[in-house]
């Protein structure tokens, strides 16, 4: 089965625990408008390969993991990649590698036959980053293009499953930081059973370029990132570290 990959990184450290071979796979239906990575928004631009061959590149690297690193799936959103992605966390699992999929859960959703197969995902799949970008529905779509509805329910299932989850959250000026989201999204994140960790991402304007090289008007223009206060807050709120 093949795959199509926008990019590698060799040593990640901060895509999950430790030191990750971190894998970008290309696809993404969100259009967030503070996305640092539009160039990977289109699937077919990646490059095509197969889970054999990720996998002999990874386990390159395997001697700098430790106990603790391993592979991370991000995108994009690998969900779109998901027969692809199964296999590779089931031949990783094999080969003993920890598996993380970092993922916005755009794609979820309990039709069949996508939710059976997502279910066979999870047996393979040790930790979830999940990127919760705003918990206001219509902030969310404003925001994303997308309803979130689907995207909590996946956390919620998640958690009745016991899989282990970081929650992820970029702080955006004018948006997201508002004490009231902030204070919903803790109430959510305290229904959830299975949260190892929250993380606070500040918005950033490091991939500005990015819109500029591919045409595109960049929607957050003039938007600053957020001042350390503003961070040290959200984290308070979030119980983020």
């Amino acid at each position: 089965m093949e795959g199509y990959v926008h990019s590698l990184e060799s040593f990640g450290s901060v895509d999950g625990p430790g030191v990750r071979y971190v894998i970008f796979l290309s696809g993404c239906a969100m259009r967030c408008q503070f996305c640092h990575n539009p160039d990977t928004w289109n699937m077919k631009e990646g490059q095509v390969t197969t889970a054999d061959e990720l996998l002999n590149k990874a386990l390159r690297y395997k001697g700098y993991w430790g106990n603790k690193g391993g592979i991370t799936v991000s995108g994009g959103e690998p969900l779109l990649q998901m027969d692809f992605l199964t296999e590779l966390f089931r031949k990783a699992k094999q080969a003993g590698i920890h598996t993380t999929l970092d993922t916005s859960a755009n794609p979820y959703t309990e039709k069949e036959p996508w939710h059976t197969k997502w279910l066979e995902l999870m047996k393979y799949t040790d930790l979830v980053l999940l990127d919760i970008k705003q918990i206001d529905e219509k902030e969310h779509i404003k925001l994303t293009g997308h309803t979130n509805r689907n995207i909590l329910a996946m956390a919620q299932e998640l958690s009745d499953m016991g899989k282990p989850v970081w929650i992820r959250h970029v702080l955006v000026p004018g948006g997201s930081d508002k004490d009231e989201y902030l204070h919903r999204l803790a109430d959510f994140i305290h229904t959830l059973k299975n949260v190892e960790r929250v993380e606070v991402l500040p918005y950033h304007t490091l991939g500005t370029f990015k819109w500029e090289k591919l045409g595109i008007p960049y929607p957050l223009e003039g938007v600053k990132p957020p001042t350390q206060e503003r961070i040290d807050n959200a984290r308070k709120i979030l119980g983020a570290i």
